[in-house]
């Protein structure tokens, strides 16, 4: 679980793009520069140190005194493109400090920050001081810090090279997505261009639905074995896979599929030469578990796990110390109630009833909304200023529900004149049989950041998303409401499909 959301971080790295003319200033030799301190914040110190073929720049910066921030900004020693690229984070981890050699190698200036919290997206050690939430801390990562790399990261460059950069890109999946709309909610001026993919909007709401699975299981006293669960998964996919008119082990709307796991009642599977039955009771389980968590009235309160989406880390059992299946629940989720909500690391979720996950999810919304939120559908002020903003979601994205950011989208449209209109600045592509911002088999993007660039740049909207699986099938993703369909010859190539 780990190494996948620290990975999530990672941008795409096929990153071809129309280059203008690399950067004829000479940067001085890799030495600190002076920048003066964001608004707000107090400079500690400004560190240089000499890295195969840039330079690393680290500004180390407090708002209280009490916390301090890291904003690490790689330089290029030849070839820079003029632009820079801020990376984001994964989880409860603020940036990406792996990434920077590769955006250096694609000729940007690169910058990130580790918000003054942990680079290990699944510590949350840094929430609590004396028992209540380090408002300072939580606000670094939620927006603040992401602000001031912004800020940093441009300061230091043009002092370093001597002349401005000529345009500013954000790129990050997960949480980085998360703070690419954050930034376009919050900060419109801070980048001409952010690729946010897999975004975790609404995280106030999403960091605790997530927990879902586990809730249903324990108040139910059934854990479905993993040869179980694979069996619903299975089913859901040959039930739904031709609706597209491609059988190809791809259910392209899972939201669209109606498969009733009811149906699997009395199928009996074999696991490592054991065999069970599936019960009634393992059905219902798979049922709620992909309708998604409600309220004490049966409302629905979010997205539940796409039909034919892995069911690992969100829904997966494991044994307990007697041998016993449990469900230790999402990671992420576990995190956010134990160290926001409940204000207490030890906190055993498995002891959580459907009135305290309500009760939760409610106190989520209310205490963080503000601070985290990041839902806030008015983006005009980003369009004022020629913003572009491109995300693509996989279909089968087992960690973050796709149809949150769908629906984030909607009221975009809603609040700001209809698909039509939001498309002249924001473009939101689904990748059917893609998973968290990346893999599970279906074609993902493969040069996002190159179309972005272009948009921004030369003014050329991205019709489609050219992408490809790791099989070599290659597919166009549509900016919605347009989607890809199949309209005959070669399943596996790109020119089969066409957006309708």
């Amino acid at each position: 679980m780990k190494r996948l959301l620290l990975a999530a971080a990672v941008p795409l790295l096929l990153t071809t793009v129309t280059q203008p003319a690399a950067s004829a200033a000479t940067p001085t030799p890799c030495a600190a520069v002076a920048v003066p301190a964001p608004p707000g914040a107090k400079i500690e110190s400004v560190q240089a140190a000499p890295q195969p073929s840039s330079c690393l720049i680290t500004v180390t910066l407090t708002h209280t005194g009490t916390d301090h921030v890291k904003v690490a900004v790689a330089l290029p020693d030849t070839g820079w493109n003029g632009r820079l690229q801020a990376l984001g984070g994964s989880a409860y981890a603020a940036g990406n400090f792996d990434a920077l050699p590769q955006a250096v190698k694609d000729g940007y200036a690169a910058v990130t920050t580790d918000a003054g919290v942990s680079l290990n997206g699944l510590d949350t050690s840094w929430a609590l001081n004396g028992g209540r939430v380090d408002q300072t801390l939580l606000t670094n990562f939620a927006t603040r810090s992401v602000h001031e790399e912004a800020v940093l990261g441009k300061a230091v460059t043009q002092r370093y090279y001597q002349r401005p950069i000529s345009y500013s890109y954000w790129t990050g999946c997960s949480t980085g997505g998360r703070q690419g709309y954050s930034e376009a909610q919050k900060y419109p001026g801070d980048f001409d261009g952010i690729l946010a993919n897999a975004p975790a909007v609404d995280w106030t709401q999403f960091a605790v639905a997530t927990l879902w699975p586990q809730i249903v299981m324990n108040a139910s006293h059934d854990f479905p074995s993993t040869c179980v669960l694979s069996a619903f998964r299975t089913a859901a996919v040959q039930a739904c896979d031709a609706r597209d008119g491609v059988p190809n082990g791809i259910v392209d709307r899972p939201d669209e599929c109606g498969y009733d796991p009811r149906s699997l009642v009395g199928t009996k599977v074999v696991c490592d030469g054991h065999e069970f039955t599936v019960t009634a009771a393992d059905a219902e389980v798979m049922r709620k578990i992909w309708a998604g968590p409600t309220d004490e009235r049966g409302r629905r309160l979010w997205a539940g796990l796409p039909k034919g989406a892995d069911f690992t880390w969100l829904a997966g059992t494991q044994p307990g110390p007697d041998g016993t299946l449990t469900a230790p629940g999402f990671p992420v989720a576990v995190k956010w109630v134990q160290s926001f909500l409940e204000k207490q690391p030890d906190f055993d979720t498995s002891k959580l009833t459907y009135a305290q996950f309500t009760d939760l999810f409610r106190q989520s919304v209310r205490e963080y909304d503000d601070v985290i939120g990041t839902s806030d559908p008015d983006l005009s002020a980003f369009r004022r200023d020629g913003g572009k903003l491109i995300t693509f979601v996989g279909a089968n994205d087992q960690l973050i529900p796709p149809e949150g950011t769908l629906s984030y989208r909607s009221q975009v449209e809603r609040t700001m004149g209809g698909p039509q209109r939001v498309n002249e600045f924001y473009r939101l592509f689904l990748a059917p049989g893609v998973e968290h911002c990346f893999g599970g088999g279906g074609p993902e993007p493969t040069n996002a950041l190159g179309a972005l660039v272009d948009w921004v740049e030369h003014g050329k909207a991205p019709a489609t998303l050219a992408a490809a699986s790791a099989d070599g099938k290659t597919r166009n993703l549509c900016p919605l409401p347009r989607v890809s369909r199949y309209t005959g010859g070669d399943p596996a190539t790109a020119a089969s499909y066409r957006c309708r």
